[in-house]
């Protein structure tokens, strides 16, 4: 079975990806490692831009039939058996990528992009196995542990847990909202 885990840069995906791979004992892929492998995508800017179709052709034609933890935002684009969206407080994204160095710009979209549950917009267009978890206040092992169990349980759907909606006024401070810096 391939596993994407995705979401907003600063969810906390990768650590959680590591840790249910290993509970499963699966296979751990990182997306951008697996991109750069194979000569996908372009460096612009710093960032690694992937094309998805190319990028799910060699998903498909490496990974099809094993057992794989795809890590990565983009990962809920690609060929894939189950979904898990991870989610968590615009808040804390906006703090966690501003440790990272992130330009504000980057952060207001990526906080942005979390608010309005892009990457769970995305997925459900995509896939029917789609599981949303709330990882605030959770501990990376709390998280794997969580879906590790719904998946044992055989819920491959799980969606509508989250709702940014209310806590708007406390991520204003990380959007751009034009005007002057």
């Amino acid at each position: 079975m391939l596993i994407a885990i995705t979401g907003t840069p600063g969810v906390g995906k990768s650590t959680v990806a590591k840790i249910l791979a290993e509970k499963l004992g699966y296979e751990y892929i990182d997306l951008k490692e697996f991109a750069l492998e194979h000569n996908i995508g372009e460096e612009k800017e710093g960032e690694l831009e992937l094309d998805v179709d190319e990028l799910s052709y060699w998903v498909e034609k490496e990974l099809k039939n094993k057992n794989a933890v795809i890590d990565g935002h983009l990962s809920h684009l690609l060929p894939v058996d189950q979904v898990v969206v991870i989610r968590t407080h615009p808040k804390i994204i906006g703090e966690r990528l501003s440790e990272r160095g992130y330009p504000k710009k980057k952060i207001s979209e990526n906080v942005e992009a979390e608010l309005v549950d892009v990457c769970l917009v995305e997925a459900i267009d995509k896939h029917e196995n789609v599981i949303e978890v709330d990882a605030t206040n959770k501990s990376p092992e709390e998280v794997a542990s969580e879906i590790l169990e719904l998946l044992n349980k055989g819920i491959k759907r799980k969606i509508g847990i989250v709702d940014w909606t209310e806590v708007y006024d406390e991520i204003i401070p990380y959007l751009d909202l034009g005007g002057e810096e």
